[in-house]
């Protein structure tokens, strides 16, 4: 392969058209770049300069290799810079959260990218478990989760709370054990989750979510409590997941005795440099969540 310092001395020296500023240029002396030339030669086997006393031209296999060795020097130099920037405003970004958390995240971030055009995000919609493996092999660059994990490689640090709240068809009137033994649960991808720490601290009867007829499932946080508010069942959500929803008229938040909020987390593989551009995303994040 041809040594790239070679080749830069060359061309420079090509441009230049004497050695003298060739080597102010690169901060070299002048046997410096004459003995480059001439290494460069003895690579080819052929002579790349034409000498008439101190004067010099390029050989016709010189004019050739200086015509294309400037694209390639180019191409070196940015690579070099494309490698080396780590614009904030620029680039990819994988995001992956539960849905709860994406419905106050999700529009925030589009307006994001509305303001720096170059940012692109990629975010999707996953329960605690998914964003966990995902962060874990690499697919996603940073995620929110609503439980610790579990896993060495990934980090996590909390960043914000989030109450959870008991919804009812809006006939409920007094959400009492009977009640909801009766009415069923409405599960969703965290429903079990949400359950064992609301209903946990708040009824002594309650094991674990499966104690409940399943009424019904989704796995589309806008359309977990559809089944609520059609009287179908009970459930348990983030409260950004029950201010979105487009009916409240139709089902009933209970404030029960013991309120719990449960901590969001930022999570990253834990021996994983953020980017720039990542840490723009988590900054616009915490301000929003």
């Amino acid at each position: 392969m041809i040594n790239v310092h070679w080749l830069r001395s060359f061309c420079t020296l090509a441009e230049e058209g004497h050695f003298t500023r060739t080597a102010e240029r690169l901060h070299m002396t002048q046997s410096g770049v004459s003995q480059h030339v001439r290494k460069l030669e003895e690579q080819l086997g052929v002579e790349l300069l034409v000498r008439h006393g101190k004067q010099f031209s390029l050989s016709g296999a010189g004019e050739r290799l200086y015509a294309s060795a400037q694209g390639i020097l180019l191409a070196l130099s940015n690579l070099e810079q494309t490698v080396v920037e780590d614009p904030p405003y620029e680039g990819a970004v994988r995001i992956m959260s539960p849905g709860s958390v994406g419905l106050k995240l999700y529009p925030q971030v589009l307006a994001l990218q509305q303001k720096h055009p170059k940012l692109v995000i990629d975010y999707r919609f996953a329960p605690n478990t998914d964003v966990e493996q995902a962060i874990s092999e690499s697919t996603v660059d940073i995620g929110f989760m609503t439980a610790k994990s579990t896993l060495a490689e990934v980090g996590c640090t909390p960043i914000a709370e989030e109450s959870l709240l008991l919804v009812t068809p809006a006939t409920t009137e007094t959400p009492d054990w009977k009640t909801l033994m009766a009415l069923g649960f409405i599960d969703h991808p965290d429903g079990s989750h949400h359950a064992n720490l609301l209903l946990g601290a708040n009824y002594n009867e309650f094991q674990h979510s499966s104690v409940f007829t399943r009424k019904g499932f989704s796995n589309q946080i806008g359309l977990i409590l559809e089944p609520v508010s059609r009287g179908l069942g009970f459930t348990v959500l983030p409260a950004h997941a029950v201010e979105a929803f487009p009916r409240p008229d139709l089902i009933k938040v209970h404030q029960l005795a013991r309120p719990v909020r449960e901590t969001l987390y930022l999570c990253s593989l834990r021996h994983r440099p953020l980017q720039k551009r990542m840490e723009t995303v988590i900054a616009e994040a915490k301000r929003w969540l």
